[in-house]
């Protein structure tokens, strides 16, 4: 690092001072010239900075921990960040992930930063836990959610007809159904049409049946025990596998939404169900992208969304600059 020159002080040899004659008041001058140009670049420094952290706040506006559904719980709030003076900008509504039984609206990293900075109101939402209330409740609270942005994110800048519905892991299953299986909000009054686009992250039940099928046949090559809480137990039976799975409600013409299904490349179990998935969507005339993460994992690749020079990041970005501008 460069350091200033100081002049000399008055701690000068005085065999020095003597040689210089008068020298020692004008070097007392310009030192304290010093002093006080450096504490004018000081204040200054200050200034610029604390100016820049006043914009920098002023620039968006978070509202948390509002709630969608009575009684008030916990548990059925979520979180509003906005550029500051948004008006009617697309949304993106957050599911975080934690295997329907934990995780929490406030894990986001840096994707509100991101989608503000890329003029998007971004909203996280929490929702109930299994085995408290049972998997349908779970995805029932989704379209809660959904249904108070819908009604209410134009008074925090946001257009209710413009939603993308983007999760992760437990959430990425939950994104991909509450955007194929249309009864969910049918029943608090909404339609597919309001979904702009659907970005499931990393997920491995968009075929529940199938998933459980790998993961026994697996255990049973390599001799493994039965896990106490698996997706087996968490999704029940076949009938309620088979209805929770996204692929069982995709049809031709039905009004999906595109999707982009964002893996891990080195994680055989989501890559095979982001490929399940495209499939279905694909056949059933549902535009549909597939994104595989390499040098990732399944933490990762949704710590990494929203962060710059992040490549699943510039393929989200680039699918929904796509999606709005169909």
């Amino acid at each position: 690092m460069h350091r200033p020159v100081h002049p000399r002080n008055s701690q000068q040899p005085r065999s020095e001072r003597a040689l210089v004659g008068h020298t020692p008041p004008l070097v007392a001058t310009d030192h304290l010239a010093f002093i006080l140009f450096t504490a004018v670049k000081f204040v200054l420094a200050l200034t610029l900075t604390t100016s820049a952290f006043l914009t920098a706040t002023k620039a968006q506006n978070v509202t948390r921990d509002i709630p969608y559904a009575e009684p008030v719980n916990e548990r059925q709030t979520l979180d509003i960040h906005a550029p500051a003076a948004a008006n009617e900008l697309p949304v993106v509504f957050w599911i975080h992930g934690g295997g329907w039984e934990n995780g929490d609206k406030t894990r986001v990293t840096d994707k509100p930063r991101a989608f503000m900075e890329n003029v998007f109101v971004f909203v996280s939402t929490n929702h109930r836990f299994r085995p408290h209330v049972p998997m349908e409740e779970i995805v029932r609270d989704i379209a809660r959610s959904i249904r108070w942005v819908h009604d209410h994110i134009a008074r925090y800048g946001g257009d209710p007809t413009r939603i993308f519905v983007i999760g992760h892991s437990s959430g990425a299953q939950l994104a991909a159904l509450i955007c194929t299986d249309d009864r969910y909000l049918k029943a608090v009054g909404l339609s597919l049409a309001i979904i702009q686009g659907c970005v499931p992250v990393d997920g491995d039940t968009y075929d529940v049946p199938l998933q459980v099928a790998t993961s026994a046949a697996r255990r049973k090559a390599l001799g493994q025990p039965d896990p106490k809480f698996g997706h087996r137990e968490k999704f029940g039976d076949g009938e309620h596998q088979r209805d929770l799975s996204a692929v069982n409600h995709i049809a031709r013409d039905k009004g999906i939404p595109p999707f982009l299904l964002l893996h891990v490349a080195d994680l055989p179990d989501t890559t095979a169900q982001a490929q399940r998935l495209h499939q279905v969507l694909t056949a059933a005339g549902v535009s549909s992208r597939i994104f595989a993460g390499a040098n990732t994992n399944h933490i990762k690749i949704n710590t990494d969304l929203g962060r710059p020079g992040d490549p699943a990041t510039k393929a989200l970005f680039e699918f929904v600059d796509s999606a709005l501008r169909k």
